[in-house]
């Protein structure tokens, strides 16, 4: 099946830190394929993957589970370690769910996390009828381009298929359980005014996690995808300032140990 335009995977090579960025459900690498860019040219390793049963149709990701969507993102991580002295995880939407689920399972391998809009819970009554509905309603409506910059779009789904929510719906509560297993230095953003997913999910994710270091950045211009909204420039230059205030000490330690 042909990949929707702009949904490849990115990937650069640059110097021993790496940074894993992981999209959102239904979306694609495109929502955050700037962000990437932006780190790249500042000379960090990047890896952007394409989830399993994303960027192509809405029934590929129907047959497909949050398994399969932690799978990848297990493996580029497993890759990115090898080749890098330090790894970041970040993550928006689904894709931040993702990457706390990295932090519970490989502690001390990430140096720190970045989500933006996390997911970690239902927001609505509806879905607690997909168990059920899900049997007799393929898909609903889609939940893409939720920015308020005029003109951007995201690269998307049409449709939500809802076996793959009630997946999701799991995962949830997979990653809740294990969020006080993240003891990273953390860096959130998340915009006042969501329409895919409420504010009370950041909420959750700072209340539970037993990070020390942590970071929180109210976003009061962008919607859902603010990786594609009026403060995309902000999200990119503070998760680089996080990154590089966390990989500074590392590099004199790793000097120091040259010499």
């Amino acid at each position: 099946m042909p990949l929707m335009p702009g949904a490849e995977p990115y990937r650069h090579e640059g110097g021993d830190t790496g940074v894993l960025l992981c999209h959102g459900f239904t979306g694609t690498p495109q929502s955050l394929r700037p962000w990437g860019e932006y780190l790249a040219a500042r000379g960090l390793t990047v890896s952007l993957p394409l989830l399993p049963g994303h960027g192509t149709r809405w029934q590929d990701l129907q047959v497909t589970g949050w398994q399969d969507w932690y799978a990848e993102v297990d493996r580029e991580l497993r890759v990115l370690s090898e080749r890098c002295a330090r790894v970041f995880v970040c993550g928006m939407s689904m894709g931040g769910g993702l990457a706390l689920r990295l932090a519970e399972k490989h502690g001390a391998a990430i140096s720190g996390v970045v989500l933006v809009n996390p997911s970690v819970k239902a927001d609505s009554m509806q879905l607690k009828a997909v168990p059920v509905l899900r049997h007799v309603v393929p898909s609903v409506a889609g939940i893409a381009s939720d920015i308020a910059l005029e003109g951007a779009a995201e690269v998307g789904y049409d449709r939500t298929p809802l076996h793959a929510v009630h997946s999701l719906s799991r995962f949830w509560k997979i990653v809740q359980a294990g969020l006080p297993q993240v003891t990273q230095p953390l860096l959130l953003l998340h915009s006042r005014v969501d329409h895919v997913v409420h504010p009370s999910n950041s909420a959750v994710v700072l209340a539970r996690v037993s990070s020390t270091d942590v970071t929180e950045r109210v976003l009061e211009r962008s919607y859902h995808v603010a990786t594609l909204d009026h403060d995309a420039d902000r999200i990119f230059s503070e998760s680089h300032e996080f990154i590089q205030r966390l990989s500074a000490p590392a590099a004199v330690e790793e000097g120091r140990a040259g010499g």
